[in-house]
């Protein structure tokens, strides 16, 4: 008994540390489900955050990056200026083998009952046939496809949000936004990262891309001619701009050493190995880095849209907005000395106080 009531009041720190408002555990025997939902705050609207499907190893390891992801969510939204809280889900199992109709709308019901404190999109492990599945036990969720009335898929959103932010470092480190002649390695050529592949070989950049899945890699390299490169030599190319659109802490103690690159900025979550360590490494190191959350909002924007009803013009005024608010974190970023990821921050925490002064007035 001693060991349980342990773990709990662990997790109850967990949540005390990292400033959560809730947690709820899901669990239902008949589909199989077991899920996690993470709400980190709702000063500015309901929690808005994917919902993972993941092979875990541990039950605390699931916690560990919902709890870490929700909080990216809290910061994402604000610094995009969106009226929308964090939040985040994990379903534990094998996408490829444990999903089923009735295990995503068990998880729907879970969402259902939080009435609609927590509003859910997909994620890695889920699709948009998912989130139709969860719609059917409840209106809380977002990214269904868009022959019923949802935003359709939000990549292309996010991919153009990953551009902008690319360009504004570009107008930073060489005075000018155009991108033709600069190269940029892209690792990760999921739906976000091909969308971004698209949009550089537009602007005539040189792009070498890198992906674990051999196949995908050669076949995109063919489409956009584009160079593939082999993962473990990426940190050796010396182009100007790492963009990481797979999985997060690529930039760590290792990688930064290695690195020749002007720019960092991409789609990736979490990029940092650790946030304060490695984003004061790249600031010393003369690296400007894009923090992930800020220009990677294209799909939480998207999304929003969707809530909030608004057509593609507006998803898009809204998207092209990454451009600025990537500039305003550089600025504050400079006349501070702080790292990039520090400044977002900043300007996130400041709308959350801003408005929860308002929010305590009436």
């Amino acid at each position: 008994m001693s060991g349980n009531s342990s773990a709990v009041t662990s997790i109850l720190d967990q949540l005390s540390a990292s400033g959560h408002k809730k947690v709820v555990f899901c669990n239902d025997a008949d589909t199989g489900l077991k899920a996690i939902i993470a709400i980190h705050d709702t000063t500015l609207g309901p929690a808005l955050g994917g919902t993972r499907m993941w092979n875990y190893n541990t039950e605390a390891e699931a916690l560990e990056d919902v709890l870490r992801l929700s909080k990216a969510m809290t910061y994402k939204a604000a610094v995009a200026g969106l009226n929308l809280g964090g939040g985040k889900a994990v379903i534990i199992g094998d996408s490829r083998m444990a999903k089923t109709e009735a295990l995503m709308r068990s998880y729907g019901r879970f969402i259902k009952n939080l009435n609609g404190e927590f509003v859910t999109a997909e994620d890695m492990g889920t699709t948009t046939r998912d989130m139709e599945y969860i719609r059917m036990e409840t209106s809380h969720v977002t990214g269904v496809p868009e022959s019923i009335g949802g935003a359709g898929d939000p990549a292309p959103i996010t991919a153009k949000g990953v551009f902008l932010g690319i360009k504004a470092c570009v107008k930073e480190v060489y005075g000018t936004d155009m991108l033709a002649g600069r190269s940029v390695v892209v690792q990760g050529i999921g739906n976000v990262g091909e969308h971004l592949v698209d949009l550089l070989r537009k602007e005539n950049v040189e792009v070498y891309v890198s992906d674990i899945n051999e196949e995908r890699l050669q076949q995109v390299a063919r489409k956009y001619k584009a160079k593939a490169i082999e993962a473990d030599k990426i940190f050796t190319i010396g182009a100007d701009i790492y963009a990481p659109c797979a999985l997060g802490a690529t930039v760590n103690d290792k990688t930064i050493k290695k690195m020749k690159f002007a720019i960092i900025a991409g789609s990736a979550n979490n990029q940092l190995g650790d946030e304060q360590i490695h984003g004061q490494l790249l600031l010393e190191k003369g690296i400007l880095y894009a923090p992930d959350y800020l220009i990677n909002a294209g799909g939480l924007i998207n999304c929003y849209s969707e809530l909030t009803g608004f057509g593609k013009k507006r998803t898009m005024q809204l998207t092209e907005n990454i451009y600025n608010a990537t500039r305003e974190v550089i600025k504050l970023s400079k006349a501070e000395n702080i790292p990039t990821n520090l400044a977002a921050s900043r300007i996130a925490e400041k709308r959350i106080s801003d408005i929860k002064k308002i929010k305590s007035s009436y």
